[in-house]
């Protein structure tokens, strides 16, 4: 991808497009990059995208929290000054989304959520004591995806590096405990923000039972499935992806 991160006070982030804002944000070990296709379509279809880079590693240890990483996003949105927008997250970043969601419903105008933490999921937790084995961290890295080609060798990589690097070890640990105390389920009712669940068939880390008590807890949602999918459509199936994506922001008049 050819765009330019812009860099302001504590913040970096991609912003391309003009329209109705997208906010988008990225998983735990997610990058900017795995909605490349995502912003491409939609900043050509009259949206503006806009992805921060998510404190997730820089945080001090004590304040990495799902909460305090929502708060991020809200202060985000007051510097960039967008008022409301939609936003859409995959995996911690959908946990992320939910969370700013119920603190601020006033500034999401449509909640997009994609194997989405929040009420369960299977985490690389009993993976960690053997971090050093890069064949182990492939192939927990291939599972992600139904397609385990997805997993190049610079995703593996990069996930690698994480898991064997002590701060982000920590940081990574503090993140999984927090998703699992703020668990959404009794939330999730009184959250009336109209929100699109775009969910892999074949997930394995949020897998489909989830998307659908996601479906049945939130009073306004529509739930779309992609077959032979895993954790990641975005990345995965992304034309199909932003067709979902598309199809819902119309019917919503978004």
């Amino acid at each position: 991808m050819g765009y330019i991160l812009k860099k302001q006070k504590s913040y970096s982030y991609l912003d391309t497009g003009q329209g109705t804002p997208i906010i988008v944000l990225h998983g735990l070990m997610g990058g900017l990059s795995n909605f490349d296709q995502v912003t491409e379509y939609f900043s050509d279809n009259g949206y503006r995208v806009i992805i921060p880079e998510l404190p997730i590693y820089t945080m001090p240890v004590l304040k990495t929290t799902v909460k305090n990483l929502a708060l991020y996003v809200s202060k985000f949105m007051d510097f960039i000054q967008i008022e409301e927008a939609v936003v859409l997250g995959n995996s911690l970043g959908g946990h992320i989304g939910l969370l700013l969601t119920k603190l601020f419903p006033h500034k999401v105008k449509g909640l997009v959520i994609t194997g989405s933490s929040g009420l369960y999921e299977n985490s690389m937790g009993e993976s960690y004591p053997k971090r050093g084995d890069y064949d182990y961290i492939k192939e927990k890295a291939e599972n992600v995806f139904y397609d385990p080609k997805i997993a190049t060798k610079e995703i593996v990589d990069e996930v690698y590096a994480s898991v064997n690097d002590r701060n982000k070890l920590i940081r990574t640990l503090a993140i999984a405990k927090s998703a699992i105390r703020h668990n959404m389920a009794e939330d999730l009712p009184n959250m009336s923000n109209p929100t699109c669940i775009i969910w892999g068939k074949n997930d394995t880390v949020t897998p489909p039972d989830v998307a659908d008590e996601f479906d049945r807890l939130l009073p306004d949602s529509a739930l779309y499935w992609i077959d032979k999918c895993g954790h990641a459509p975005m990345m995965e199936h992304p034309k199909t992806f932003n067709q979902h994506l598309h199809h819902w922001l119309k019917s919503r008049n978004i």
